[in-house]
């Protein structure tokens, strides 16, 4: 079973083990395949409102996801998410649970809708799986990520509302 919780120092390490693989293959994520680990700390425990991890019932850390607002101010009622899951969990749902969990945070947080800004094209399993739960692709970057074999590819903006505007 799923056990998807607020993150706490001590699942550093742990939440670490989950990201170093995706940020040094450079092929999802726009952090420098050489980001070091206390930038990456930052990045990912200080900076977003909120850290979150998924557990299995031993403990183990399977992925991982933050959440922010996606601009300040007048832009602050639309969350932001990024999502990352360990090598050896993807398949098995950890994805689909994390971003079901960051949508029921992000309206008890008191957002209205989430948008991912940077969604690489050739990430086609993230792709489909938002696209499944409910974003739309609003918008197309073009060449907008140095991808390690690809090259240059685009990138999209996704977007759903969580809340009925006013």
């Amino acid at each position: 079973m799923l056990h998807i919780r607020a993150a706490l120092d001590a699942d550093w390490p742990a939440i670490w083990a989950v990201l170093e693989p995706t940020f040094r293959r450079g092929d999802t994520y726009t952090y420098a395949p050489d980001i070091t680990e206390e930038q990456a700390r930052h990045s990912w425990t200080k900076v977003p409102t909120a850290t979150f991890v998924a557990c299995n019932d031993e403990g183990t850390v399977l992925g991982t996801y933050v959440i922010r607002p996606n601009q300040p101010g007048q832009g602050a009622h639309v969350s932001n998410c990024g999502y990352v899951v360990s090598d050896a969990a993807r398949g098995l749902g950890v994805a689909s649970a994390l971003c079901e969990h960051s949508q029921q945070e992000a309206v008890r947080m008191g957002f209205r809708a989430m948008q991912f800004n940077f969604v690489v094209s050739t990430n086609e399993g993230a792709v489909r799986l938002w696209r499944k739960m409910g974003f739309d692709i609003v918008g197309t970057l073009p060449g907008a990520f140095r991808h390690p074999q690809h090259g240059y590819v685009d990138a999209f903006v996704m977007f759903k509302q969580l809340l009925q505007p006013r």
